[in-house]
């Protein structure tokens, strides 16, 4: 490590191993301090990974399920379907997302990020407070995501759910759902990712 390598002021730095060099040794890491100052830092190790082969993360406090369905109108109302990896879609459908959260404490401003497929467009295109299942947020919709931004989340469990329309065919991938305090951020959580076929 040179010194040029070496961010001014703050003794920011990274160092990258390409995945064949990473070997199970590297997760012990020894620091030493030669100064009597005190000094701080963090560790951290990140990988990349695509979406749609990403598990469920739920050891935290935080837990979240994300589940989609597909509609349908009968003479009896409307009747939902779970669509699972590998299930064909068609432009035109309708889909409802569900998403699950169960909480074991109260915690206040959680941000929720639900990520979707390029082929799904949301019915609610505009920003604005919601109230549902017991829950108040602030929902966001974005291209790539709809945003949910919570001030006080209780204890327990809540389901929120909103509509998208299938646009185009293709394979795509739909992203993960993730939960995160924004004052505690190591409370976090997130979704499996999934494919999305339409044809």
């Amino acid at each position: 490590l040179s010194k040029d390598d070496i961010q001014t002021g703050t003794g920011y730095y990274k160092e990258k191993w390409r995945g064949d060099e990473v070997n199970p040794g590297m997760a012990s890491i020894k620091i030493e301090n030669p100064n009597k100052d005190i000094a701080w830092g963090a560790a951290y190790w990140q990988y990349l990974q695509d979406l749609d082969k990403i598990e469920s993360f739920e050891d935290t406090p935080l837990k979240i399920k994300r589940t989609l369905y597909l509609v349908h109108n009968t003479d009896k109302g409307e009747e939902m379907t779970e669509i699972k990896e590998g299930d064909v879609l068609h432009p035109g459908d309708l889909i409802k997302v569900k998403i699950r959260l169960q909480v074991d404490r109260e915690m206040e401003f959680v941000h929720l990020s639900d990520q979707r497929a390029a082929t799904f467009e949301p019915l609610q295109q505009l920003s604005g407070y919601h109230w549902q299942g017991g829950l108040g947020y602030y929902q966001n919709p974005r291209d790539t995501k709809m945003n949910f931004f919570i001030d006080f989340l209780p204890r327990g469990v809540f389901v929120l759910e909103y509509p998208l329309r299938v646009t185009q065919s293709g394979a795509f991938s739909n992203g993960i759902a993730e939960l995160q305090s924004y004052y505690a951020p190591e409370f976090s959580s997130h979704s499996e990712g999934m494919r999305v076929e339409v044809k």
